[in-house]
């Protein structure tokens, strides 16, 4: 279990090349999710559409929950943004910084999911096949419009007897054509869109940029800092706790040998780590000053002390 969760805490840190690898990960596993999946389309006037667009935007918006899950600093950014201004400043830059980065690593699947979908088609053309106009294609004159919408909801139906006709299936090329070529141009779009930033964010402020991306990486690494302090605090004061909880069977411990430390030993070095904090309301106090007075970020001050 120790193994899983220091497992688990690597993966969650801020590290650049292990979010991104997380993110590959998860697109990689919306590909092979939508290939496994079996689509089935109700063939239905009254579900087609429903179904369609569901499928298609449904698991991106679960995969863009997992991504800010597994985001670490998604909980940071949160933690900053709402704490009370306190004795430090709060710098909206580097929260709006710290906001674009989780959402940029966060949209990777579901735009994969999404364009792996449109150039597929399956999903456009159940979910549109009812809304195409049936005068652009031959086969549907003569015919009732309830009949024709039965017929169009039946296109993406390729078992269905009437797939055989030739107006269904142009109406299906037609649909995964529009389809594909929107695929096509949300990831041209997308591609343009990242190579613009790349290129044309040195022009810009990057001495804002550099300071927004060293403090968001102090935030993060303060709070676990600032969680593995309160581990080890925590480890110390419950030893402490029990320690005087057996105080009164030092005598059936001595008996058994379990060679604990001598009490003037261990309380010199636990007095020490604890800094004073010898009971619960003292605990309370100090965590609840740390989240309304957070201290200014000057090492001087430590310094002269």
């Amino acid at each position: 279990m120790d193994r899983f969760r220091m497992i688990f805490q690597y993966f969650q840190s801020n590290s650049e090349s292990v979010m991104n690898g997380i993110c590959g990960l998860l697109a990689l596993a919306s590909v092979k999710m939508y290939t496994c999946f079996d689509f089935s389309c109700p063939c239905l006037p009254q579900y087609n559409m429903a179904y369609g667009l569901g499928i298609m935007f449904i698991p991106p918006i679960i995969l863009f929950l997992c991504g800010l899950i597994l985001n670490r600093q998604s909980l940071v950014m949160l933690d900053e943004w709402r704490r009370p201004q306190g004795h430090r400043k709060k710098d909206l830059a580097v929260i709006r910084y710290m906001c674009s980065s989780i959402m940029q690593r966060a949209m990777v699947a579901p735009v994969v999911w999404i364009i792996v979908t449109l150039l597929d088609g399956k999903c456009l053309i159940c979910a549109f096949s009812g809304s195409i106009d049936p005068e652009k294609f031959v086969g549907f004159a003569n015919v009732s419009p309830v009949q024709v919408e039965q017929l169009l909801a039946k296109v993406p139906c390729k078992d269905d007897k009437l797939m055989r006709n030739t107006s269904h299936k142009a109406v299906s090329r037609y649909l995964r054509c529009w389809s594909q070529a929107l695929g096509w141009s949300i990831l041209l779009i997308l591609i343009v869109a990242a190579f613009l930033a790349r290129w044309l964010r040195p022009c810009f402020n990057q001495t804002a940029l550099l300071q927004a991306r060293h403090w968001s990486n102090y935030i993060d690494m303060e709070q676990k800092i600032f969680e593995e302090t309160c581990c080890e605090h925590s480890r110390l004061f419950a030893h402490k706790c029990i320690l005087h909880f057996f105080e009164s069977m030092q005598q059936e411990i001595t008996l058994h040998r379990f060679n604990l430390p001598r009490e003037g030993e261990a309380d010199e070095g636990e007095e020490d780590l604890l800094r004073g904090i010898t009971d619960q309301d003292q605990v309370n106090k100090l965590l609840k000053t740390w989240y309304y007075e957070k201290p200014p970020l000057d090492v001087s001050q430590a310094t002269q002390r």
